[in-house]
């Protein structure tokens, strides 16, 4: 793991943007098209701001979320609803986006279709997460009912999971999938979370999931 700690949050939001841009252009100087994984949730979002008005090849771009809450787009609860708002849009609207929610009562009844649609562009090119203070990252939560399948170095593509702390159904990328990533960053923000992440590299992926991705990752912090 490597630790970059920054002194302000402004820095880091545009140091990181920058940093994801040029690794996505190095990826398609190898490739037609790259894979860009990102988080759900507001803390990326002024990363996704810069980074959505950089000049890049966004049309050979192909954006797809970690995790996702089982609720349509017009939930607020939504990732992809905020994806649209922050990242794909002016230049980066552009970009492909690949869907982890369709229209079902249940995760279960569409994964194979979801699996489909991100299974070409595996492995992921450039990978942005983020990580709670209880240790979880994408929706890969202590205690949720399949988090043993979703750390298993065989485990599919994607897994629905259900959690206490995680309020409705979700469906997420496995640890194996995420640590396959070709570059992987992990963004978090205060006092609390570093704490975590300490805490976290003293314990095992069962009770601090992030560790499942943490070997290969570069962790972004500020105050």
């Amino acid at each position: 793991m490597n630790f970059v700690e920054y002194p302000d949050r402004e820095l880091m939001f545009f140091d990181l943007a920058d940093q994801l841009a040029s690794e996505l252009s190095a990826a398609l100087r190898q490739k037609d098209r790259v894979s860009f994984c990102v988080p759900g949730g507001t803390t990326p979002g002024p990363v996704f701001d810069v980074l959505s008005d950089l000049r890049l090849e966004w049309e050979r771009v192909v954006v797809f979320l970690n995790d996702e809450r089982w609720v349509p787009e017009s939930s607020p609860r939504s990732n992809t609803r905020l994806l649209r708002e922050r990242l794909l849009k002016g230049r980066a609207a552009a970009a492909t986006l690949v869907p982890l929610y369709v229209e079902a009562d249940e995760p279960e009844w569409r994964l194979s279709e979801l699996s489909e649609g991100i299974e070409p562009y595996l492995p992921i090119d450039v990978l942005l997460l983020g990580m709670g203070t209880d240790m979880h990252t994408a929706s890969l939560f202590p205690g949720a009912d399949r988090l043993k399948e979703a750390l298993h170095p065989e485990a599919p593509i994607l897994v629905p999971m259900r959690a206490e702390t995680a309020g409705e159904a979700r469906i997420t990328l496995s640890a194996r999938v995420l640590s396959d990533a070709m570059a992987c960053h992990i963004l978090i923000l205060g006092p609390e979370k570093r704490a975590a992440l300490q805490r976290a590299q003293r314990l095992p992926p069962e009770e601090a999931p992030v560790r499942a991705v943490l070997a290969n990752a570069t962790v972004h912090w500020a105050e």
